[in-house]
């Protein structure tokens, strides 16, 4: 066994370990991570490495917006089943969100992250992050940054919060309790929206954040203002800014499982939920039929980000990551990274699900870099296969 490395990989992918192990070598010597793949419904990437600490493949990590694939897939369940209508108006669910002039915004645009209520002018506090309901009523009365439609942003703290208020309004329950009874218990899946008290001791407390090799900046950008689009939409622009890096530390977080930011996962949960998604996991089938993965993997904004400031695209919630990340993976590709350093995907067309998890956020957020190299030696693998 590489030192310092846990777990196996199947035959054929024994590169991917040597990877791993290589990325291991690289980081600080207190790193944790966690690496799983699935092809074709076989799990056949099972790796962590620990540190100098007990953790393992058990341990779990807070996810951040590696969060809203779990909500999406919630609203990619919804609207196969004809629970929700894509091209409807939000306000046929959710009257109240007509609120200075965002009556006409389609379930459609919500999802592509263009309705342009990012956040509010004065901020939350943390313990109303942690509530999506407070998050929807706030957001409801809120006057949109950009006309609705328009144009498209990161709505990095509050989608899941938009989302899951026109899921209850339709079914009556909670996206996070949706979530409970159509994927995660079925398949026993370790990423939850909502941690159980039980569950809480192999909870990893996330340390600061580190600066990754060559994207760490040398000084502040303007963008970085606090009255910018950025600072609104990711709650800089208040009196106790929020740090992404350790915002899961945060138990009434952990507890309430936003559909933002509020997911905690190993590397098998954030997997499995993918392999689950888009094929048979567990002699069960997919949970989603090829034609909702097509549309919700389809492009829908794509270009200029408004929050970000650089090239984003987003199908369904989810984001394009074959177009941000990883250019080698099929067409239609859906998943979502997160602030952490996460990676997760479906690869439909190739059978692969991926899941990556660290304990220590990499500076300036999204995925870590190493989901560079470690993707690519587990697509090399896969195509061999």
């Amino acid at each position: 066994m590489t030192q310092g490395i846990h777990g196996t990989v199947a035959d054929g992918f024994e590169a991917v370990r040597e990877e791993f192990a290589a990325v291991v070598a690289g980081e600080l010597p207190d790193y944790e991570g966690q690496l799983c793949a699935y092809l074709h419904g076989r799990r056949v990437v099972d790796l962590w490495a620990c540190g100098a600490d007990s953790a393992d493949a058990d341990s779990l990590y807070g996810v951040h917006s590696a969060t809203k694939g779990a909500a999406h897939l919630v609203a990619a369940l919804l609207v196969q089943e004809g629970t929700l209508e894509l091209d409807r108006r939000v306000t046929y669910y959710w009257p109240e969100f007509a609120a200075e002039g965002k009556d006409a915004l389609t379930l459609r645009d919500l999802l592509a992250h263009r309705a342009g209520v990012i956040g509010t002018d004065t901020g939350f506090t943390t313990a109303e992050l942690a509530d999506d309901r407070v998050i929807a009523e706030r957001l409801a009365d809120q006057r949109p940054y950009w006309r609705p439609g328009t144009a498209f942003g990161y709505h990095a703290l509050v989608l899941g919060a938009l989302v899951g208020e026109v899921v209850r309004r339709a079914t009556g329950h909670t996206l996070q309790e949706v979530y409970e009874e159509r994927v995660r218990a079925p398949h026993h899946l370790d990423f939850h929206l909502g941690l159980p008290a039980a569950l809480d001791h192999r909870f990893r407390t996330a340390g600061p954040a580190v600066p990754a090799p060559v994207r760490e900046a040398s000084s502040v950008s303007p963008a970085d203002g606090p009255r910018t689009l950025a600072a609104i939409a990711f709650n800089r622009n208040t009196a106790h800014p929020t740090d992404l890096a350790t915002l899961p530390n945060e138990p009434v977080v952990r507890a309430a499982g936003p559909a933002s930011v509020g997911g905690v996962a190993s590397a098998r949960g954030l997997a499995g939920m993918y392999a689950a998604a888009t094929g048979e996991l567990d002699s069960r089938a997919a949970l989603l039929k090829p034609d909702t993965v097509a549309e919700f993997g389809q492009f829908h904004s794509v270009g200029h980000d408004l929050v970000t400031r650089t090239h984003g695209s987003y199908g369904l919630g989810f984001q394009a990551t074959a177009d941000v990340w990883h250019p080698f993976l099929g067409a239609g590709t859906i998943g979502h990274s997160g602030a952490g350093g996460c990676q997760a995907f479906a690869d439909p067309a190739g059978g692969l699900a991926y899941g990556y998890t660290r304990r220590r956020s990499v500076r300036p957020g999204g995925a870590a870099p190493e989901n560079q190299r470690l993707v690519a030696a587990v697509h090399t693998a896969a195509l061999a296969c």
